[in-house]
């Protein structure tokens, strides 16, 4: 696959995902993605959008202001 961008190859790697939702940061590791060797474009697949979408929402009304969720602990 070829990055949409500059047009780098995209390899399969692990990033780490951060999010702001009401005014509360949510950070995952280890999140599966495509990154591109060149710019460093990130691409996450369907499967790891919703993955991603469960996890945040199941966290957003933990009581801290920093969240911070290992993604291969929490999806099954």
């Amino acid at each position: 696959m070829k990055c949409m961008f500059c047009k780098g190859i995209m390899e399969e790697t692990t990033t780490i995902h951060a999010v702001e939702v009401d005014g509360r940061i949510i950070i995952i590791k280890n999140v599966p993605c495509k990154k591109c060797t060149l710019c460093g474009e990130i691409v996450y697949s369907g499967v790891t959008l919703k993955k991603l979408e469960q996890l945040i929402n199941a966290v957003k009304n933990a009581l801290t202001e920093v969240a911070i969720v290992n993604y291969t602990d929490k999806v099954a």
